[in-house]
């Protein structure tokens, strides 16, 4: 029996040719909330109409479902459940209006978080005041060979966490993912102090905003742990997108040319079993837009409405990551190591590049 009515806002172009613009994530939202039995996608708003009416084709949706305002929307059909999948320099505006709205009893947002670190707070703050649940779309911490790795850590299978290693992807857009995902393995603790450099020769601007070509940066949990991340033209630091180090071995996820998750304590290397998994992908995928990590997300989601608890995907967990990353690219700006909690106006390598003193050639047509 269907509970929960679930709206999509920003339903994005077509999900058959993806680009750097956006990667239609309202179509993967509303497959995976679409999958829960709980749940029924009743409605979509989208700015463009043409891409609002190819999802409701897609959706089985009647025409008095599909907007234009997404507030129209949520006033006239009050879902449970809005998902957002807007382009991240709107997320503050949309889920504050959903929170005011009185309409939603949750918020479901595609990551990155915000474009600057204020409206990341705020959005956290504003939903906490209209007791309205706020999560976000980290839905890489479903995937079995990270899952597998937490419940190895915790086991003690390479002693006690030292650092966190990782060579994964960007800073701010794949970061979203791969700092959460170092969170996950601290046990969500809250890091100290950030220091970081980066390189931007070369113009790259992906849903809107620019990405560095390569990043290193460094922080410590307040348990001291270290966390540390090169990406870009840095991403040959480690063999293996992720390296979890203990005082008494290591777990590698992704291993260059190897296996997609392995323990190694001094000569033993032990290939762990992942069902068929990737950090991309589960083994018997199905779905046609999303993944079974979305799927995973989705229930976590309603799981957390309706049993009252603070998801894995919370906001409050979110602004854990988001810090580090806005007080990454601040320790550019400053040159210096920026401690915690940060004060970051505005997006610094946004603003690094409006001034001037990050001059990217122009990206080829």
């Amino acid at each position: 029996m269907t509970e929960y009515a679930v709206v999509v806002i920003g339903a994005g172009p077509d999900p058959a040719n993806p680009t750097v613009d956006g990667f239609a994530m309202g179509y993967r939202h509303a497959e995976a909330f679409e999958n829960d039995p709980r749940c029924s996608v009743v409605g979509v708003a989208d700015v463009v109409p043409e891409h609002a009416a190819a999802f409701a084709e897609a959706f089985d949706l009647p025409d008095d479902a599909v907007y234009e305002e997404y507030e129209r929307l949520l006033a006239d059909l009050e879902p449970d459940i809005a998902t957002v999948a807007v382009p991240p320099a709107v997320h503050h505006e949309v889920v504050v209006g959903c929170a005011r709205g009185g309409h939603v009893d949750a918020v479901h947002c595609e990551k990155p978080m915000a474009t600057n670190w204020s409206d990341a707070q705020s959005m956290v703050q504003e939903c906490w005041r209209a007791d309205v649940q706020l999560t976000f779309n980290r839905q890489r911490r479903f995937a079995k060979p990270f899952t597998a790795a937490k419940r190895l850590l915790d086991d003690g299978a390479v002693g006690d966490l030292r650092r966190v290693e990782i060579t994964w992807g960007d800073f701010y857009d794949t970061g979203a993912h791969t700092v959460d995902l170092a969170g996950m393995f601290v046990d969500e603790r809250r890091a100290e102090w950030v220091l970081a450099a980066l390189d931007y020769r070369e113009e790259d601007v992906r849903f809107g905003t620019h990405q560095e070509n390569q990043m290193w940066a460094q922080w410590r949990y307040d348990d001291g742990v270290y966390g540390v991340l090169s990406g870009g033209a840095g991403d040959d630091f480690a063999d293996a997108a992720f390296v979890v180090r203990g005082d008494r071995g290591e777990i590698r996820v992704d291993v260059d040319d190897g296996p997609m998750l392995e323990v190694v304590r001094g000569d033993e290397r032990e290939t762990v079993d992942v069902d068929g998994e990737t950090m991309h992908r589960a083994g018997d995928e199905t779905d046609r837009y999303g993944s079974r990590f979305q799927d995973r997300a989705a229930a976590a989601v309603v799981d957390g409405l309706a049993e009252g608890h603070d998801p894995v995907l919370s906001g409050r967990i979110g602004l854990n990551t988001a810090e580090i990353l806005f007080a990454g690219y601040e320790s550019v700006r400053r040159n210096a190591r920026v401690d915690l909690p940060a004060e970051v106006a505005g997006h610094p390598l946004e603003e690094m590049v409006e001034s001037g003193r990050l001059t990217p050639s122009p990206a080829e047509e």
